[in-house]
């Protein structure tokens, strides 16, 4: 490291623990927020999307180079704004004080309550593919639960993070909220801060980084990371329709999506005509790569690196489809056309990692064993999404395949839920969020025993004589 990036980091250090003892101090002084102040923290957030949303869509845009604003508004303005107002609406309910059994037999008249209280100064570090999405579904968890919150965003969000930053101290003071732009070493600097919480969502190298820094700190983490999400379709399903669907989320966001359907296990006697109909549907929807609804792959060095997956694929003998014929890569606009790779061999990039992009790898399978063996020696994928009619099959794939999430004859839209949790498993991540589970994640479900005025412990104390041998005997024979 030179002089140079050591002050550089240094200045990172301090500008971040400032604002973190600045929240700390905060809470300290006020560490339980009632159920109004909670619901307007959600509301302001809330407001700050709807009163900034087209200076929102269109940062997310130059963040891209050219970003579809229907997919903005689809996944980074509805999908959040009504996630936050679900939980408002649960809010309430969220917050109750719990009550839970006391055994009479050994503290009569004894109270058992588990309050769920807030954790203190949460992280989150923000990814670029839906910036607003990953870091405002957090931020409205974290609130809920009452806490305070930082958030790192990516270096590919540079726009956004300078708009957030400019317009976040217009809805919430410092010691609440506040955001930071990713100029070049904040992310492990901010890592290493002492928070109650951090909430990660990116890479696996990069998740494994952030935990073991925090892991200095004996901080918890949730880690959304990402991974090879399978979808298989039984040959008796609809295959035009699973193809529709599958190439809807493939061709959304140009398929930088962590839940995204990486690969799809198609029966032998339909990879043909899951081939055509794949060019039929971006024929139809998806026609030219120049247009404004299909969105730029994020920067010059995932745009090469799709590029180097295709030529990879090619050179080891797999079978290389671009779906939109004769348009080719676009690296000034960095428009990638959406393409399948099939007769994939092991060795292939596109084999071992992630694709990230409009590229579909396609497997055959000629029975439903040969997909859970296949999946199940390698990592733990972070979705998995089986089209099938039949529930019992369904069903196998689910007991079968573990996974972080599933959608059944769709995919992608597990993730979209309200009232279920969203998260990974092993490699694929740890921790959930969303719902209910997003307000557990953020609080500490604090357990409270409140003992009665007489205890009946007073007579089982030491020295230990005659009755305390009859009453310890009857308790063995009870509780045996």
């Amino acid at each position: 490291m030179t002089i140079a990036q050591d002050n550089l980091s240094t200045q990172h250090s301090a500008m971040l623990r400032e604002a973190f003892d600045k929240q700390r101090e905060a809470y300290l002084a006020d560490p339980v927020p009632t159920y109004q102040q909670r619901k307007e923290d959600l509301l302001n957030l809330k407001r700050m999307i709807n009163e900034n949303r087209d200076a929102i869509i269109e940062a997310i845009s130059s963040d891209y180079g050219s970003r579809s604003r229907h997919e903005s508004l689809f996944a980074e303005i509805i999908a959040v704004t009504d996630g936050i107002s679900d939980k408002i609406k649960h809010l309430k309910k969220w917050m109750k004080v719990q009550k839970r059994h006391v055994d009479q037999t050994m503290f009569p008249g004894a109270k058992n309550r588990v309050i769920p209280q807030p954790l203190g100064v949460v992280g989150v570090i923000v990814p670029w593919n839906f910036p607003v999405n990953l870091s405002f579904l957090p931020l409205a968890a974290a609130f809920a639960a009452g806490n305070r919150a930082m958030v790192k965003m990516s270096e590919n969000s540079i726009a956004l993070s300078r708009l957030f930053i400019k317009i976040v101290p217009q809805y919430f003071p410092a010691e609440k909220l506040a955001f930071f732009e990713e100029t070049g070493g904040v992310g492990i600097e901010f890592s290493q801060i002492p928070f109650d919480l951090i909430m990660f969502t990116g890479s696996g190298q990069t998740g494994r980084a952030v935990m073991a820094s925090a892991a200095q700190n004996l901080c918890p983490v949730i880690l959304e990371l990402g991974g090879k999400a399978p979808a298989v379709i039984d040959p008796s399903y609809s295959l035009e329709k699973a193809v529709q669907r599958i190439m809807f989320v493939k061709q959304f966001n140009a398929g930088q999506i962590c839940t995204n359907v990486d690969y799809v296990f198609v029966h032998e006697s339909q990879k043909d005509e899951f081939v055509r109909l794949a060019k039929a549907y971006v024929a139809k929807h998806v026609p030219d790569i120049n247009s404004a609804d299909y969105t730029s792959i994020i920067d010059d060095r995932s745009f090469q690196r799709l590029l180097e997956t295709l030529e990879d694929a090619r050179t080891r003998g797999g079978s290389v489809i671009n779906l939109h014929g004769d348009q080719q890569p676009n690296a000034a606009q960095r428009k990638m056309p959406l393409h399948i790779v099939t007769d994939p061999v092991p060795d292939m990039i596109i084999s071992g990692r992630e694709t990230f992009g409009p590229i579909l790898k396609v497997r055959t399978y000629s029975n439903p064993e040969e997909v859970v063996k296949y999946v199940n020696s390698h990592d733990r994928p972070l979705a998995l999404y089986p089209f099938t009619n039949d529930k019992a099959l369904a069903q196998m794939y689910i007991d079968r395949i573990m996974s972080g999430g599933v959608t059944v004859n769709d995919a992608l839209f597990h993730v979209a839920q309200h009232d279920i949790p969203f998260g990974g498993v092993g490699p694929s991540g740890m921790g959930h969020y969303h719902g209910y589970e997003g307000f557990v994640a953020f609080s500490k479900l604090r357990p409270v025993f409140y003992q009665a005025g007489f205890s009946s412990m007073k007579f089982l104390q030491p020295p230990y004589g005659k009755f305390a041998n009859t009453v310890y005997s009857l308790l063995v024979k009870m509780k045996s």
